[in-house]
């Protein structure tokens, strides 16, 4: 056979069903499109005007937008750059041709939104029929009037606009209603519009002023514009004219009612991408995935999504505040990210920057750092675990909080405690506790031999511990309770036991029937005097991995396990082999329970018993 070149064929009759049904993911971003279209509209006009191009006045850049809901008409209208009969004919009945990205390739102004030439046909995603009304900014053009109905078929014929520019109007079909309603617009104006930089118009509204003091003063009612975008995007502004009020007011604006931010950061690249924002750094609660899809993304300051998760790591989606790049690819009805090394860079450079910031206010401003560390902490932490690059640079300033309420980094830490809390395989044991009330013993314990204890006491702590002591090498983390103190932080001198062998066996014997009926597992050590007699621990590893697992998923396995550790020096386990008769294995279950109720391990009716064998004991001479 032999080779044949040939095109593609497409029906042009289906184009519109493809339009309505597969180009678009949300019926309602026609309108973000239109609004766009004519902002650029305009944004063109003023360019020919700097250039010397247009000779005319702006002196109003303007869209508004116009609802006649009788007439069942939804009309945008804007005093741009108009178009001529042939530029009608070019980009509106030659489908995919971008007047944005022409225009933009012969000026080069990169403040054009529009890039692909698809947005002005997602109106028929909500209209039966749709005319463009339009009368170009060049001397001598003519109006011109461009109409169809969701066909192939176009008629063009003399418009009846007076001044350059154009007006859009769409014949809202029978299954679109919902877009003749008023509120329903303005919500839509409000979600993608409110920071263009041309003023939109939405009717009018109602404000009330007053004149006048005391009892002259008087309340006046006043019809104005509705102009959906009046406050000014601050992530275009030069961050040296900008004061903390501004920010704060903004922030106030994008989240209302909500705690102030802690600090913020103003994003501004020009090279090798076009980045500007600012991210703020809120009060973060216990829940990760309510704080999330807080950071508004805009493409030229028009809103695209709240999904940033294919733009900034996972950690960052816990600040807030607002990314605008047009440099970030999308598709074509912007509604979703497309792979890109761009993307990837954006990526690097907000992890960057957001790591800087960090450092540079513990460096510069500890003090300051450390107050908003219990706020801070949870978000290093989150980023230190998801994102090894700003692993790297956070752990300069990753802080452990000792239960003195003292703040060190890591290597501060290792300075100040690797002597006495090295073990004898040379491992530095970092003790902590998740719950200072319930630990309260044992801390005092550790702190009478000279250890230190710090404060880990948020589920995502299991994880950035793990993560630590993967990375940092000499160290290890145990909580207060895994262990026996002698234990913990093993050392190479051993106690003997108090007890003979054979009296070691006979309380083995009891304290197994004493726990027959639960999952504990009996220990029975030789340990300090200032050690309780029987002590519940559960193991580090096999703990953590359980409290891990419970976080990631509801439930999770069932790790309900624990040691018993029976301490053989202490005093009151002498006194258990003197007792006789029944009263040797009741006095062994009180201690016993002594050990489960101080882990809130006691309940029930075995709280009950125990209360009753208090009293007993309590009245008891034997």
């Amino acid at each position: 056979m032999s080779k044949k070149k040939g095109n593609i064929e497409v029906q042009s009759e289906n184009i519109f069903d493809i339009i309505k049904r597969f180009l678009y993911s949300d019926q309602e971003i026609f309108l973000r499109e239109l609004v766009s279209n004519a902002v650029d509209a305009i944004s063109k006009l003023q360019t020919l005007s700097r250039k010397g191009e247009f000779e005319g006045k702006i002196d109003q850049p303007l869209v508004e937008v116009k609802l006649d809901e009788k007439n069942k008409t939804l009309t945008i209208v804007d005093n741009g750059i108009g178009m001529t009969e042939d530029e009608v004919r070019k980009y509106l009945n030659q489908i995919a041709v971008s007047g944005a990205k022409e225009f933009m390739s012969k000026y080069k102004d990169s403040n054009i939104i529009g890039n692909f030439g698809l947005g002005f046909y997602s109106s028929f995603m909500v209209a039966d029929k749709v005319e463009v009304n339009t009368k170009s900014y060049k001397k001598g053009s003519e109006p011109v009037l461009w109409s169809c109905e969701g066909t192939p078929e176009t008629v063009i014929t003399k418009g009846t606009k007076k001044e350059h520019g154009t007006e859009i109007t769409l014949h809202i079909s029978e299954d679109s209603k919902e877009f003749l309603q008023k509120s329903r617009i303005e919500g839509l104006l409000n979600k993608y519009d409110k920071f263009l930089p041309v003023k939109i118009k939405f009717g009018t509204k109602t404000i009330t002023e007053y004149e006048g003091e005391g009892d002259d003063r008087k309340e006046i009612k006043k019809e104005v514009d509705n102009i959906i975008n009046e406050m000014e995007p601050i992530w275009v502004k030069n961050p040296a004219d900008l004061k903390d009020e501004d920010y704060i007011s903004f922030y106030n604006y994008l989240y209302p009612m909500s705690h102030p931010p802690m600090f913020w950061i103003h994003l501004n690249i020009d090279y090798p991408f076009n980045l500007r924002g600012v991210l703020y750094f809120p009060k973060l609660t216990n829940s990760l995935e309510l704080e999330k899809n807080k950071i508004q993304l805009y493409s030229n300051q028009v809103y695209v999504t709240d999904e940033v998760k294919d733009i900034v790591p996972e950690f960052l989606t816990l600040l807030h505040g607002v990314i605008d790049s047009p440099d970030i690819p999308l598709n074509v009805s912007r509604s979703y990210l497309q792979s890109d090394s761009n993307v990837r860079k954006i990526t690097g450079y907000i992890t960057k920057k957001v790591a800087e910031k960090l450092n540079d206010l513990f460096v510069d401003e500890r003090t300051s750092f450390e107050e908003k560390w219990e706020d801070i902490s949870l978000f290093v932490k989150y980023g230190m675990i998801t994102d090894e690059k700003f692993y790297k640079k956070a752990i300069k300033f990753f802080l452990l909080k000792s239960i003195d309420n003292k703040y060190f980094t890591l290597e501060e830490y290792k300075e100040k405690f690797k002597v006495n809390q090295t073990n004898k395989d040379g491992k530095m044991v970092i003790l902590y506790t998740n719950h200072q009330d319930a630990h309260a013993h044992k801390v005092s314990l550790a702190k009478e031999r000279g250890y230190d204890v710090v404060v880990f006491d948020h589920p995502i702590d299991n994880h950035a511990m793990q993560q630590l002591e993967t990375k940092e090498e000499g160290i290890q983390f145990a909580r207060i309770d895994s262990d026996t103190l002698d234990n913990l932080i093993e050392k190479d001198e051993q106690l003997d036991s108090a007890l003979s062998e054979k009296e070691q066996e006979k309380v083995k014997e009891l304290f197994q029937e004493v726990i027959a009926d639960g999952k504990g597992t009996l220990m029975l050590k030789p340990m300090s005097v200032n050690e309780p007699p029987v002590t519940i621990i559960r193991p580090e590893s096999l703990r953590r991995m359980q409290e891990m697992q419970m976080m990631q998923s509801a439930g999770g396995m069932d790790f309900d396990f624990y040691n018993v550790v029976v301490n053989s020096n202490h005093p009151l386990i002498a006194k258990v082999l003197k007792k006789r008769g029944d009263n040797k294995k009741a006095f062994a279950k009180y201690l016993y329970d002594l050990a489960l109720l101080s882990h809130g391990m006691l309940k029930g009716d075995a709280m009950t018993d125990f209360i009753n064998n208090s009293i007993e004991f309590l009245g008891s001479d034997k």
